[in-house]
């Protein structure tokens, strides 16, 4: 595993995290608009959403606003009440309207319905900075890293290439939202391997839809498009695949990424993600936001070794306090084995809470029949390990079934 640019630090992976934004919701880019979304506005960038003036405003877009600019239209009854709606259900982000010469009467409702103010239409940056000075404090006080609410981010990192990080994410992702759904909750995982990614593959799905139309959506993302192109699996997890196409780990930028993860965990509980095997600038700026890092090693002197580098180049990206657990993949108990538990935290430096056996037979039977294990074999040395490990992640996420 490597790391793109290693003399950088996880405070340039966190500042180059999405940040919260002006948002501006119109019916058209006109007057100088275009030349607004280049500006910032107290320190925030802008960003707009062509949207209908009568097309109702998915609320839970606004928990990445720090202020939202909603056009409003006098005679269209639809559009006063979508503001009034989306003003309710807003929380503490500030709704300013927007309108084309508001009559005096128009302002004075939308003030009463809760609008921070009323600007006119065609935009200026003058009009608005005026506008948003009064809430400067708290619109800079609003936190990047609360505008996924309450969901849950684990993300799967590989020690090496071939530790059986991908089984291990995909049947335990199964496992765990099947039984989240029995608590009335949701889980998705998220396939962020672009160049060797096969979640869909290792359970049976062919899905429609990848990662490129998540992230080619843009700012149209919301719940209700990520639902429709994740592909459900049986025991009710989402999956988000890889791109049938391999793509250059380049080719992808944080923001595109943390759009679409963010975009998730507001529309999930629980967010898995499986990384791809080397770091790049988005992936450690996921590790960073995570709730726990779940680091798959085998159990070989290589394997351990390559766990070992992965640690010490976490902590040189002062990634030390993020939560993570070592999960040692085709673990045996044998006595003559060549590696022994001791042999583990003596190389690692500390130890690994958790073991996955090695049972070939009905992993590769899984994988090559797209199933869980539990179809497999009712009750396997791995499905044991993974019900131990799910029962883990319920304790250290703090959930309760």
């Amino acid at each position: 595993m490597t790391v793109m640019n290693q003399q950088e630090t996880v405070r340039a992976w966190r500042l180059q995290g999405r940040e919260a934004e002006v948002h501006l919701y119109l019916s058209a880019a006109e007057g100088d608009v275009g030349a607004l979304l280049g500006a910032r506005v107290l320190g925030l960038p802008l960003a707009l959403s062509i949207v209908p003036v009568s097309d109702w405003i998915d609320a839970a877009d606004l928990n990445r606003a720090a202020v939202a600019v909603v056009q409003v239209n006098a005679d269209s009854p639809a559009s006063l009440k979508r503001f009034e709606r989306l003003v309710a259900t807003a929380g503490d982000t500030p709704v300013i309207a927007a309108a084309f010469e508001p009559p005096l009467a128009l302002v004075r409702s939308l003030l009463r319905s809760g609008a921070h103010d009323v600007l006119p239409l065609p935009l200026s940056l003058g009009d608005l900075e005026a506008s948003l000075a009064p809430l400067a404090a708290q619109v800079q006080q609003k936190d990047v890293q609360s505008l996924a609410g309450s969901s849950r981010l684990i993300t799967f990192c590989k020690a090496r290439g071939g530790s059986g990080a991908t089984a291990i994410a995909s049947q335990l992702a199964c496992r765990f939202a099947a039984r989240e759904a029995a608590a009335g909750r949701h889980a998705c995982l998220i396939d962020l391997d672009v160049q060797f990614g096969d979640v869909a593959f290792q359970l049976g799905l062919n899905p429609k839809f990848s990662l490129t139309d998540a992230i080619g959506a843009g700012a149209r993302l919301d719940g209700e498009l990520l639902r429709s192109i994740a592909t459900p699996h049986p025991s009710g997890l989402a999956v988000l695949s890889a791109p049938e196409e391999m793509l250059p780990l380049e080719a992808l930028n944080n923001d595109q990424i943390l759009g679409v993860v963010e975009r998730a965990q507001r529309a999930y509980d629980t967010v898995f993600v499986d990384l791809p095997a080397n770091w790049t600038h988005w992936s450690l700026s996921l590790a960073a936001r995570s709730d726990l890092i779940l680091m798959i090693a085998d159990l070989s002197v290589v394997g351990l070794r390559q766990a070992r580098r992965q640690l010490d180049l976490l902590h040189e990206q002062d990634l030390g306090d993020v939560p993570l657990e070592i999960v040692i993949n085709r673990y045996e108990k044998s006595l003559f084995g060549s590696v022994k538990q001791a042999d583990v935290t003596k190389v690692l430096n500390r130890d690994a809470r958790f073991t996955v056996a090695n049972d070939p037979a009905t992993v590769t039977g899984a994988i090559e029949r797209g199933v869980t294990v539990d179809e497999i074999k009712r009750k396997s040395a791995f499905g044991s390990d993974l019900d131990r490990l799910d029962k883990a992640l319920v304790s250290l996420l703090g959930l309760e079934r």
